[in-house]
């Protein structure tokens, strides 16, 4: 029967761990795309698309029966400053 061999003191020479871990995304108001208060063009960052159609849909959600508003409003206390 043979020994086994011993685990290796550091798996990852030379200190080059592998990226397994992604970035963390963080929702943040925008403090350079903004028009009111910077929800839409954070989102938009957060979601990677133009804030514009953020925007569009919003403006469209209006529209419709709904707390859109209030959503606005709230999103605009709980979500910080970038």
């Amino acid at each position: 029967m043979t020994t086994p061999e011993p685990f290796p003191s550091n798996p990852y020479p030379s200190g080059s761990y592998p990226d397994a871990v992604p970035p963390v995304k963080k929702l943040r108001r925008s403090s350079n795309d903004k028009m009111i208060a910077g929800i839409c063009g954070g989102l938009a960052t957060y979601f990677g698309v133009d804030a514009t159609w953020i925007r569009v849909a919003f403006v469209a959600s209006i529209l419709l029966p709904g707390p859109q508003v209030l959503l606005y409003l709230l999103l605009w206390l709980i979500i910080p400053q970038d």
